[in-house]
């Protein structure tokens, strides 16, 4: 039986098991997904090969971990130096992103995107900025402290802290962080996302499963927002077929795992 698993900290609220077993059972394959606790993100190739797994995905916080861990990076992985899906093949761990597309496919029913502000700099912030960037969309970050800015900034963003961003219009205001996960926290004092909020038109958390303090500010500012399940669905059903070298149909790979989220 294959071994997949899903890496993060914290780690108990992830519904990966679910989707990519529903979709093992549906497809017929002989495989199983669990999920690990790991606190230490320089350790996730040692424990990586200690579980004998054949791929993984990555969560908060390990993703740029993950793409110092492995053989090769490719796509957009490389770019952006986040990995969230590890594929071991003939001995070497191969890291990508889905992250990205994922993203992409969620936020369709919007319709046509010309600018945004990403809240956060980790490794889903700029899978998401590259992905927009990409598609003739102008992307700003903006971040708690300076620290994790110069990368956007080297690669032509705009990119704020606190302490001098100037609010303005965005069509979509995007939080990548782990704000709201396990608390009642916001991305960034509430004066300031109020004011943000006002001035937008979409939302988007890319936390799910739980209406987060920025999705009810959204609410309060009347924004159409969605949460992140249709990204972890998507990203899900993209890195499910890199585990198998994109043989299995996307769409019945969707239909096992929008089953279990209905």
């Amino acid at each position: 039986m294959k071994q997949f698993s899903v890496f993060g900290n914290p780690i108990e609220h992830s519904i990966s098991p679910k989707l990519h077993n529903a979709a093992f059972k549906a497809l017929r394959i002989d495989a199983n997904y669990s999920k690990t606790l790991l606190e230490n993100g320089g350790k996730l190739r040692e424990k990586f090969l200690e579980l004998r797994l054949c791929g993984a995905n990555i969560t908060v916080p390990h993703k740029e971990a993950a793409f110092a861990m492995c053989d090769d990076v490719v796509g957009i992985a490389r770019e952006i130096e986040a990995v969230n899906t590890i594929v071991q093949k003939n001995a070497r761990l191969i890291g990508f992103n889905t992250d990205a597309g994922g993203f992409l496919r969620a936020i369709k029913e919007f319709g046509e995107i010309k600018n945004a502000l990403i809240l956060g700099a980790g490794g889903t912030a700029k899978a998401i900025a590259f992905m927009l960037k990409e598609n003739g969309v102008s992307v700003d970050i903006l971040n708690r402290s300076k620290e994790r800015l110069s990368f956007f900034q080297e690669k032509g963003f705009l990119a704020f802290s606190h302490e001098d961003f100037r609010v303005k219009k965005y069509d979509i205001v995007i939080n990548t962080t782990s704000a709201g996960l396990k608390d009642d926290a916001l991305p960034a004092p509430r004066e300031l996302i109020n004011e943000i909020l006002k001035n937008a038109k979409f939302g988007f958390d890319v936390i799910y499963g739980r209406q987060t303090p920025f999705l009810h500010l959204c609410e309060e500012n009347t924004l159409t927002y969605k949460d992140g399940l249709d990204m972890l669905l998507y990203q899900a059903v993209l890195a499910f077929n890199l585990f198998f070298d994109n043989a299995y149909d996307e769409g019945e790979i969707a239909k096992a795992m929008k089953f279990v989220t209905s």
